[in-house]
């Protein structure tokens, strides 16, 4: 049978949107999903007509405005038009594909790069044509949908392990058969929880049952490693990370993605991965953004910097507050407040407020960890800070979320 999503639309009655939750048969008057942005610049957005501020965004250094960002979008597009209109494969490969990829493997430490339109599309390659039935794909359970539906897509047998717990990676390695060719796909930084992969000991046990190690580090480029190179350069384990991929959409302020890894791999992946092969081409100006992000973090580290003083600042505020922030230690810091009513009436009442969130509920994660999730970027003001706090506060208190302080 069909399988009716959490909120369904129930009516239509004149002038507004009523929605029910299946779940709870809550009806909502706002749907807390696709809301349209009308203007952007940075953080100051306009919803509905109302100046907002972006509380959720995955711009972490802010450079989708930066003037050196915008000019290389303009230029390339004057020199290439807006679209190769064709696959790599075939007629869709030009030079600026090239330029980016050899620029963007130096940055990362491997030997080879592969860009491509998306960065969904991406990992799910990165996966799907890599492992066959025989093998074994040893996910963590919080890894992003991209890499589940790559995982699924390959054949082979999927091995979940409890998230970030290390004893439950390494009991499910011992469960497989020492000669099975086997897999573990972590992401670098978590995007609902905004934890950070252990990665030294996954690498290790990795070592330990001779298994292959996929990162998806969309959330630690720009935020994490020398001038931004990530989860992995973070660690130091560059040469003990077979591939990694991600996404052009947060720190690089662009839209499209990667994958990077040995040159036979990459040169594989082109040549098997149907994502790959049967997609058209990533855009001039997206490349160009892309690139001139990736320069910009290495020339100017005072993005960075301002990111992590803005990081600190808001976890301060939360913690001041005794709200639950997972223990999250990056820019991507989730509220978690325990159940889908309380996650809507605090994200309306934050929309009220003038402060635009997301909520996320199960299963897109555990039941009873449903949460507000809330991302720092580089362009936030102490004060928008402080005054989303406040917000905060009064919309928990509203609702009757348990605050320990305040």
């Amino acid at each position: 049978m069909f399988k009716i999503p959490i909120f369904t639309e129930k009516a239509k009655p004149v002038g507004e949107r009523c929605l029910t939750d299946t779940n709870t048969k809550l009806r909502l008057k706002f749907s807390p999903y696709y809301q349209v942005v009308e203007e952007s610049r940075g953080v100051d957005i306009v919803v509905g007509g109302k100046r907002m501020v972006m509380m959720s965004s995955n711009e972490y250094l802010g450079l989708s405005h930066h003037p050196k960002v915008k000019e290389a979008a303009h230029a390339a597009i004057e020199h290439w038009g807006t679209s190769s209109c064709g696959s790599r494969l075939s007629n869709g490969s030009r030079a600026y594909h090239v330029e980016l990829e050899e620029e963007l493997a130096a940055f990362l430490g491997k030997e080879a790069c592969h860009v491509a339109v998306s960065g969904y599309l991406s990992c799910m390659a990165s996966l799907s044509s890599l492992a066959q039935r025989e093998d074994a794909m040893v996910v963590d359970k919080s890894i992003h949908a991209c890499l589940v539906d790559g995982a699924r897509l390959s054949g082979a047998t999927i091995e979940r392990f409890t998230h970030e717990d290390l004893q439950s990676l390494e009991s499910v390695l011992q469960q497989l058969d020492a000669g099975q060719p086997k897999i573990i796909v972590i992401d670098g930084i978590y995007s609902m929880e905004g934890h950070v992969a252990s990665l030294p000991q996954i690498v290790e046990l990795a070592k330990d049952y001779s298994a292959f190690v996929v990162v998806d580090d969309a959330h630690g480029l720009g935020v994490l490693g020398r001038d931004g190179r990530g989860v992995v350069d973070h660690f130091g384990l560059t040469n003990d990370v077979e591939l990694l991929c991600g996404s052009f959409s947060k720190s690089f302020a662009s839209t499209g993605g990667f994958i990077a890894g040995d040159r036979m791999t990459i040169e594989y992946l082109r040549s098997s991965s149907r994502q790959i092969i049967f997609s058209a081409a990533i855009s001039p100006s997206c490349s160009a953004a892309a690139l001139a992000s990736l320069r910009v973090m290495q020339e100017e580290p005072e993005h960075r910097e301002k990111l992590w003083e803005n990081t600190k600042y808001m976890q301060g505020l939360l913690r001041s507050l005794g709200l639950d922030i997972w223990d999250s230690p990056t820019p991507a810091i989730p509220i978690v407040l325990g159940s889908k009513e309380k996650c809507y009436f605090v994200w309306k009442s934050l929309m009220d407020l003038g402060f635009f969130t997301v909520m996320a509920v199960s299963p897109g994660v555990p039941v009873g960890r449903d949460l507000i999730r809330t991302a720092v970027s580089s362009l936030h003001t102490k004060d928008q800070l402080e005054q989303f706090a406040e917000a905060l506060k009064k919309s928990c208190k509203k609702h009757g979320v348990k605050m320990a302080h305040g």
